[in-house]
């Protein structure tokens, strides 16, 4: 919830922090959509609390925000009813401090749908999307193939996909197998992105790629600092 809608201040209170890598959910649509323009559907696949779900309903009729964690889709559910939530964070050992969060104005959360499922086994009616977004979604699966190959099922023709990873491989969510890329063809790297690109291409063209870093606090005065790759792909007429 902090890393969702927490502000700049409850987010990072140090000034020399790296204030440009706050607001992840956010800036994965905002920095991106401006180029793509208003839609009529659009899917967050592994949309946690549901930040990116209502920043797409800013260009999209509808929003379907997808999550396996019913704890995650259920505070996301608050969120859309209530606009507002109180959350616990950690300060330091047993200490916690409360807040509140807030819906983002100038959105409708009634574009919005929240529901759980799982990425690898969605529902046969979901129909089709104008785009798809998967932040942090690909390396957090128990087999990143099958979500990559099904994602061409789920978007237009023309479509956009927009995933997002740092691409943080371990075993305990998926095998060293399902991995893309991340490992070596003899004695040369294979890359994440060069399978990715490999796999992708077969029903989409890469339209940009751009590196996005995100902040999440663990305590007061201690925070994980990632970057993810950002790929936007379009899907290939015809298919």
């Amino acid at each position: 919830m902090l890393f969702h809608y927490g502000s700049a201040e409850d987010q990072l209170p140090y000034s020399f922090g790296p204030h440009n890598s706050l607001f992840f959910p956010v800036r994965c649509v905002a920095d991106f959509l401006p180029d793509i323009g208003p839609v009529e559907r659009a899917l967050d696949l592994g949309c946690a609390v549901g930040r990116s779900s209502f920043e797409l309903s800013r260009w999209a009729q509808q929003v379907v925000g997808i999550d396996s964690s019913t704890a995650f889709i259920e505070a996301a559910k608050v969120l859309q009813s209530t606009g507002r939530a109180i959350v616990r964070r950690v300060e330091e050992g047993e200490i916690t401090s409360t807040f509140e969060v807030y819906v983002p104005n100038g959105i409708d959360p009634q574009r919005c749908v929240f529901e759980v499922g799982d990425a690898l086994n969605l529902r046969k009616d979901l129909g089709l999307f104008d785009i798809v977004l998967a932040a942090n979604l690909i390396d957090r699966v128990a087999s990143p193939r099958i979500l990559l190959s099904s994602l061409k099922d789920l978007i237009k023709p023309k479509g956009f996909l927009l995933l997002f990873s740092p691409y943080t491989w371990l075993p305990e969510f998926s095998s060293k197998e399902e991995w893309i890329g991340a490992r070596y063809k003899g004695d040369d790297p294979v890359r994440s992105f060069d399978e990715l690109h490999a796999t992708l291409t077969r029903n989409f063209d890469l339209v940009r790629t751009q590196d996005i870093p995100f902040l999440i606090r663990e305590h007061a005065r201690k925070y994980q600092w990632s970057v993810a790759q950002g790929t936007v792909w379009q899907r290939q007429q015809g298919y």
